[in-house]
């Protein structure tokens, strides 16, 4: 994961947001980080580079990071609520900072979603046992295109590329 790189695809308005997001949660700047490290790290472990595609591979990297960003802050807050609702500003901010495409982003948004349940399923379990639980769901990741509805799947990962 390359930081500079990333923040250099930014627009202004983008940087602003985020900026206000960090410094409005500074505590929570750390820990989001080192979560993303280890997610990216993690599905590289498991799916080589396909987490980047729009496949089952990127579900998991989604709701793992969520998950992720939920579990590390709740240690700096001990408040899980404050965490989550970090988790999901900033898991939004991404997804409109930068956009791939309406049906890439339903998905995206939909597998964070996922990871924010994970959290609230699981907060007390350890990453490794919530990593299983992420490989089985991912294992039955549902095709989607732009009709489908998301609601009636609210507990399934999702993906656009087989």
């Amino acid at each position: 994961m390359n930081l500079l790189k990333a923040f250099r695809r930014l627009k202004p308005i983008g940087i602003w947001k985020l900026l206000k997001l960090c410094l409005a949660h500074i505590l929570f700047v750390a820990p989001t980080i080192r979560a993303t490290q280890k997610c990216m790290q993690v599905s590289t472990e498991h799916y080589q580079r396909k987490h980047y595609l729009n496949g089952r591979a990127n579900a998991f990297r989604h709701a793992l990071w969520t998950y992720l960003i939920a579990k590390y802050c709740t240690k700096w807050s001990k408040n899980p609520d404050d965490a989550l609702l970090w988790t999901k500003n900033i898991t939004d901010w991404h997804e409109f900072a930068f956009s791939n495409g309406a049906l890439a982003q339903k998905m995206d948004f939909h597998n964070n979603g996922i990871g924010h349940t994970l959290f609230m399923n699981y907060e007390n379990e350890s990453v490794l046992e919530v990593i299983e639980i992420l490989m089985a769901k991912t294992k039955e990741s549902l095709f989607i295109d732009l009709s489908t509805d998301l609601k009636s799947i609210s507990n399934k990962l999702v993906h656009i590329e087989e």
